[in-house]
């Protein structure tokens, strides 16, 4: 049953979507490029049947080779992702999601960093790419990729050849081709020998090969089966731009039947669109993948190679950590929720971090200024000393942090300014006392992070610390529980990945040890639902192999009526 003017063509492209009303547009544009479905399904509000359910059941359809959706909410993202990883593990079959709607952050995000960094769109992309789900801006983009993995062999390498008949387009390919992570092939002797022969003498016979504008059809017939020969080639790009003497239908005709059985893929752009739109629906028709701009065709073969050599084949391995002290972690958690509370300050943060192996700094809290003269000689200058109450969330807001204190006297001094400070800018502030820590001095700082997501869970969050982290914003997230390689891809993500790897004389730092953190964070977040936010910054990264330590750390809780 439907509301569309026609039956869509026979393919091996299953759809599903939650909006009933876009399908008949998509029938609509699929049938003008000639796109055929295996299955198309709507699914409306999902009143029974759910994306889950069908996802598995085009998993295990045989007429299915690349599946698509459009949804308009995720209401179980863990679900979806579980069997997103599921259905890529077992049938290799590509999953294409258009995700519509952007919900808004919420009125609490502001009381952490990581609330305010992580939003809704953010933990989107972060689950799906985890999942192995490709995620599409729009439809255009979704069926430039969908062709791409339904009508050709996946490519082996990144390496491409690009033939045109003109040297501007040529250009713009290579430029879009090497700035999506493409190469361009390097052509053996024997293939330039090739083209050689079957070019003209003008004719440029270097990748990309310029065939020349007039570009009859034997011109093509010689450059792109010689291009498909080459060892180095995984891909061909053929380019035309719609010059008096060029036959265009011959050629796409040509390409059409030059692509049959080849086990690497051929795209085409053929430029232009009145005097190209012929050439475009014979490509079409014989399902050769055709794009109007070298970007998007550039970016299809991308989405196909990744998949294929970084997705299909991964498994979700979930490591096992040691010293975690769940039970302790319990007790601990217990005894900050037990007046009710929402906020968690540091020192109590701290003790649960701790019980989950995460390196926490030398310190004690001080209720007197002699107290914290006592710790800081027992621990050794310099120190830092920091307020500690309910009520205070942001210590620098209130001028609430000392750094660098090096002698008795200083840590008198400072212990009278905090509070002088915090007095004129919160006097109805209850301050519980200053946690005074050793000073770490040469370390690199980042922030981690702990929100939960209404339908995601609880999301990790990674970057450069301190107090511009809200400025720069070069984060990167992850859906808990993580694997260690999801956890540096993390890394990898920020600009703060070449810091930490050591740039312009600095040395490396130990990554490792905030793969470690990321990880604990993750089973902490899995094993307290109650932890809707958690911020620790900075944490301090200390050079390779001498491990990380926390410098801040702050906990918000769900509170129950």
């Amino acid at each position: 049953a439907s509301f569309a003017r026609e039956m869509p063509q026979r393919g091996n492209i299953g759809f599903l979507s939650q909006s009933g009303a876009l399908c008949t547009a998509v029938l609509d544009y699929a049938s003008a490029k000639h796109i055929g479905f295996s299955k198309f399904i709507s699914f409306g509000n999902k009143a029974d049947i759910s994306e889950i359910d069908l996802l598995f059941y085009l998993a295990k359809d045989e007429e299915t080779k690349v599946i698509l959706m459009y949804l308009e909410e995720v209401s179980d993202g863990q679900a979806l992702m579980d069997a997103a990883r599921e259905v890529i593990e077992t049938s290799g079959k590509p999953i294409l999601i258009i995700k519509s709607g952007r919900t808004d952050e919420g009125a609490s995000a502001a009381a952490s960093h990581t609330g305010s960094l992580t939003g809704a769109d953010e933990v989107c992309d972060a689950g799906f790419e985890q999942a192995g789900i490709i995620r599409c801006d729009n439809i255009e983009e979704m069926f430039n990729r969908a062709r791409a993995f339904a009508y050709q062999p996946p490519p082996e390498s990144e390496k491409v050849a690009i033939i045109t008949n003109a040297g501007g387009p040529g250009v713009l390919t290579t430029d879009a081709a090497i700035s999506t992570g493409l190469k361009l092939a390097k052509f053996s002797e024997e293939t330039t020998a090739v083209l050689k022969k079957a070019l003209p003498a003008t004719a440029n016979i270097n990748n990309p090969v310029d065939v020349i504008g007039e570009a009859p059809s034997d011109r093509y017939l010689g450059a792109i089966p010689a291009a498909f020969v080459d060892p180095d080639v995984a891909g061909v790009f053929v380019i035309l731009t719609p010059q008096s003497m060029t036959d265009i239908d011959t050629i796409a005709a040509d390409v059409a039947r030059i692509a049959e059985g080849q086990s690497k893929p051929i795209y085409t752009s053929f430029m232009g669109e009145k005097d190209v739109a012929s050439g475009i629906d014979i490509l079409q028709r014989h399902n050769i993948p055709h794009y109007i701009l070298p970007e998007s065709m550039c970016d299809s073969y991308q989405a196909v190679y990744h998949f294929n050599k970084n997705v299909k084949d991964k498994v979700h391995h979930l490591p096992e950590l040691d010293n975690i002290q769940a039970d302790q972690g319990r007790k601990l958690m217990d005894k900050a929720q037990a007046n009710g509370r929402s906020y968690i300050p540091e020192v109590e943060t701290i003790e649960v971090l701790e019980a989950y192996g995460l390196p926490v700094p030398q310190g004690k809290l001080a209720t007197t200024a002699d107290e914290a003269v006592q710790i800081a000689e027992k621990i050794g200058y310099p120190v830092v000393m920091k307020v500690v109450s309910d009520d205070i969330i942001h210590k620098s807001d209130v001028k609430g942090v000392e750094l660098n204190l090096g002698s008795a006297s200083e840590v008198k001094e400072a212990w009278d300014r905090i509070h002088s400070n915090v007095k004129a800018s919160m006097p109805d502030a209850k301050v519980a006392g200053l946690y005074v820590i050793k000073m770490i001095k040469g370390a690199e700082e980042i922030i981690l992070g702990i929100k939960r997501d209404p339908s995601f869970g609880p999301v990790l969050l990674f970057g450069m610390g301190g107090i511009f982290v809200e400025v720069f914003k070069d984060v990167s997230f992850g859906v808990a529980p993580l694997s260690r390689e999801e956890a540096m891809q993390m890394l990898e993500e920020t600009k703060a990945y070449k810091i930490l790897k050591g740039t312009r004389g600095k040395s490396p730092r130990d990554m490792e040890s905030i793969v470690d953190a990321l990880l604990r964070l993750g089973q902490l977040a899995m094993d307290f639902p109650e932890i809707e936010e958690l911020d620790i910054n900075p944490l301090f990264v200390l050079d390779k192999g001498k491990g990380c330590v926390l410098g801040d750390a702050r906990m918000i809780l769900s509170t129950t009526e």
